[in-house]
């Protein structure tokens, strides 16, 4: 059985999130790998856009930050330089400022650290688990892939639990803030101006920041310091200490890349448990595929599926001649499906090695911060879903994210039968 088969014309516009409402356009991307590896496209939703779409490509361009920035925003759509500076996070960043940040907070995120989370991880799956599997039918996405990674995010941000669903609320209201089952404000639909200055053009932002202010004044009376919020406040090797504004955009990237992304991967590797009957099994035999398992699904998912970088100076690539200024797309989705390096790449092969997927980034100083964390809890929650399942199978179609940003199954009905 396919897990999912591509739709699109082979012709798709890759700046309409509409085109996404079906799953990424991997037709359009598997000609444009083939017959237009740097391709131009207009745009009618702002300056137009060149689409890197091999693997080998995007890792070569990946490589050279100094020739595309990540300093004038990391999605297609066009900024103004107050907007930027007003919205910008770490990842919007070049070096040297990129590391000065990231050095506060890198520790938190370490192999070794995130590693000790592991038994908190499966003390939170079963209750999850055991919750939705009772139902027999039910959204996976919603009742498992969003649990989790929502209640990591309290351990990571050391916030109650209580407010853990609100934030998630206002994180999904952020990152797909181009789905109008997510958000009022939906970006492309409508004018956003009054909300230019926020993260992700959202007033979202804002009452999160409102929250992350309460949450410092709350920690800091009671003098604990748990949770990544601390470490990035803490003035640098300078003495400077993050401004108000860039730890405000800070906070919400956390609150919204943070869950999301992971959910996303989670839901993905359902969705293929559902449609390849023998990964439940591979699973359940456990040992080496354990190993591979956890990047298979990450794969798989490809939970972002772009970033854009803006071209510092005037360079050729395949032939085609890129002008500074000009925005350039890295479209990890479709690195994620090059014949070139993955074999048979439509289908979840949990022990596929080596997997250079592009789901973190593929090198380059912004690889995720997070990868560790990610991987972690979808290997854990597939060992212990796939101790209690004797079955899965899809009980209606999956629906997609709305979005060509953030590649995600925003609904995914299953049926189980229990062990």
């Amino acid at each position: 059985m396919t897990v999912w088969t591509p739709t699109d014309n082979g012709h798709a516009d890759l700046g309409s999130h509409d085109t996404f409402l079906n799953g990424p356009p991997h037709n359009t991307f598997r000609r444009l790998r083939d017959e237009d590896p740097m391709h131009w496209s207009d745009w009618s939703g702002g300056e137009g856009y060149w689409s890197v779409t091999r693997h080998e490509d995007i890792t070569k361009l990946n490589g050279q930050p100094d020739l595309l920035s990540s300093a004038r925003g990391i999605r297609m759509e066009d900024q103004t330089y107050e907007e930027y500076l007003a919205r910008r996070t770490f990842q919007e960043t070049d070096a040297p400022e990129h590391m000065q940040t990231r050095i506060k907070v890198a520790k938190a995120f370490s192999k070794p650290v995130i590693a000790q989370f592991e038994p908190i991880i499966r003390d939170l799956c079963g209750p999850i688990l055991d919750e939705a599997l009772a139902k027999g039918t039910f959204d996976a996405t919603k009742d498992i892939a969003r649990q989790l990674p929502m209640r990591m995010l309290g351990r990571i941000l050391g916030t109650p639990d209580e407010d853990l669903p609100w934030l998630v609320e206002k994180g999904d209201t952020l990152i797909a803030n181009t789905d109008p089952d997510f958000t009022q404000h939906v970006l492309d639909k409508m004018t956003t101006d009054e909300f230019r200055m926020m993260p992700f053009n959202s007033p979202a932002g804002a009452e999160l920041f409102v929250y992350a202010k309460e949450l410092l004044k709350k920690k800091e009376a009671s003098g604990d310091t748990s949770g990544v919020l601390h470490l990035i406040l803490q003035p640098g090797p300078d003495g400077t200490v993050m401004p108000e504004h860039e730890f405000r955009n800070f906070f919400c990237l956390l609150v919204a890349a943070g869950n999301d992304t992971t959910r996303y991967s989670i839901a993905a590797g359902i969705q293929a448990l559902a449609h390849q009957p023998e990964l439940l099994g591979q699973m359940q035999q456990g040992g080496a595929v354990w190993e591979t398992a956890p990047d298979e699904i990450i794969r798989w998912g490809t939970a972002t599926t772009y970033f854009r970088r803006t071209a510092t100076r005037d360079f050729e690539f395949h032939g085609k001649e890129v002008k500074a200024g000009q925005k350039v797309i890295y479209w990890w989705a479709s690195g994620n499906r090059d014949e070139r390096v993955f074999e048979d790449p439509f289908r979840v092969n949990l022990m596929r090695t080596p997997n250079r997927h592009m789901s973190f980034g593929q090198g380059g100083p912004h690889v995720c911060l997070g990868m560790w964390l990610a991987r972690l809890e979808v290997r854990v929650l597939f060992e212990e879903l796939a101790k209690r399942l004797k079955s899965i199978e899809p009980a209606a179609p999956h629906r997609f994210l709305r979005s060509n940003f953030i590649g995600g199954i925003k609904e995914l009905p299953v049926t189980v039968t229990l062990q």
